[in-house]
């Protein structure tokens, strides 16, 4: 279940960041309702980092939570946003994605 939390903690980050990437984008009273989405998303991504840390080794939720963000947020920026998908862009996206299940794999 801990391993489930984190997940799902580390897809709130990639939300909170996305909400801080279309907050750039738009004007006027709508940046605000992003920055709002940024406190909501971060204050339950923390939340649930702390609670999968009370069972977890912290310093392997911390590794997984901002290897998930990162992936996340790196897909995001190239499905979403329209960054470049380069070659070697993929291939460590591919590599903290092996690093992430190889650290879920040696943790107890």
């Amino acid at each position: 279940m801990n391993w489930i939390l984190l997940i799902i903690a580390g897809l709130f980050e990639v939300a909170f960041a996305s909400c801080l990437g279309k907050a750039k984008e738009v004007t006027g009273n709508e940046v605000y309702w992003w920055y709002g989405g940024f406190l909501v998303s971060l204050i339950i991504s923390m939340s649930l980092l702390i609670k999968s840390t009370q069972n977890l080794p912290i310093g392997t939720a911390y590794a997984v939570w901002t290897g998930v963000g990162a992936v996340g947020t790196v897909l995001m920026g190239i499905f979403i946003f329209k960054e470049p998908a380069t070659f070697w862009r993929v291939f460590f996206i591919a590599t903290l994605i092996g690093s992430i299940i190889g650290l879920k794999f040696v943790s107890h």
